[in-house]
């Protein structure tokens, strides 16, 4: 019997470890579109593993589905929109998702194969803008402040084409979806392209755009996660991690100027 004992205790020790490891393991699906915010959630991976997060990336091409599988329960969390865009499909789309974090920003540029400076616009140019409701506004925004076009009462993040009143060049504005206007640059004079589709395309955007809005532009993206979810012991983990100082070092190493940490 003495013998007994420490070796029941031992496998009851062993049990109990692996009992509470694989309590600590927890599995979850990451909704990111191509490029930075793929990139950069592989590298909170290692991190998150080290504290019990197995994460599984997932790529999206577009804007619209990762929020459509967060609310249905096919994504846990996902990471590849600004506030005033989630805001917007909130409203319209009745989801019951919410931000739990700022990840990074990526200033919007201004793109060309035609001309170098904005200057050079001749008048009925094409000018292709994203065709979703704030990014088209935020769009239209930076192309009133570089003076191309007024907007009606000066413009919101929800203008659109029909609320510009001064247009001296008569710009030709045309709106595609955002992941198209890269391959838009030989059909259009001017193409706004976001900061991740442009790198995912092969620009620089802080090189290669002939204008750009400024590095604290206040459209910073987020970590967003079901409203049901929200204060589960996973999220805030996954947010310090992170806003960690290993994952800023990795954005200011890898991506420059053209992605800025928004905490």
């Amino acid at each position: 019997m003495p013998r007994i004992r420490p070796l029941a205790a031992l496998l009851a020790g062993v049990a109990t470890v692996a009992i509470a490891f694989g309590a600590s393991a927890e599995s979850l699906k990451v909704g990111v579109t191509p490029g930075p915010h793929a990139q950069i959630f592989e590298a909170v991976k290692p991190l998150a593993a080290k504290e019990g997060l197995d994460l599984q990336v997932l790529e999206f091409s577009d804007y619209v589905i990762p929020n459509q599988a967060l609310s249905q329960g096919d994504l846990d969390v996902n990471s590849f929109q600004h506030q005033p865009y989630l805001d917007n499909q909130v409203k319209d789309r009745g989801y019951e998702i919410v931000t739990v974090a700022k990840t990074v920003v990526f200033p919007i540029g201004l793109f060309s194969k035609k001309i170098k400076n904005l200057d050079e616009l001749t008048p009925g140019s094409k000018v292709a803008i994203p065709n979703d409701p704030t990014n088209g506004g935020r769009v239209l925004l930076l192309l009133q402040a570089k003076g191309l076009i007024k907007l009606k009462d000066g413009g919101t993040l929800k203008a659109s084409p029909v609320d510009i009143v001064e247009n001296p060049k008569k710009l030709q504005i045309v709106e595609l979806d955002a992941a198209q206007l890269p391959r838009s640059l030989d059909d259009v004079t001017v193409a706004a392209i976001n900061g991740n589709y442009a790198i995912e395309a092969g620009m620089d955007p802080v090189k290669d755009a002939i204008a750009r809005e400024a590095a604290e532009s206040p459209y910073a993206n987020v970590l967003v996660v079901r409203k049901a979810d929200k204060d589960k012991p996973w999220v805030a983990k996954l947010v310090k991690i992170y806003q960690s100082p290993e994952v800023k070092e990795f954005v200011l190493a890898k991506f420059k100027d053209a992605v800025v940490p928004a905490w």
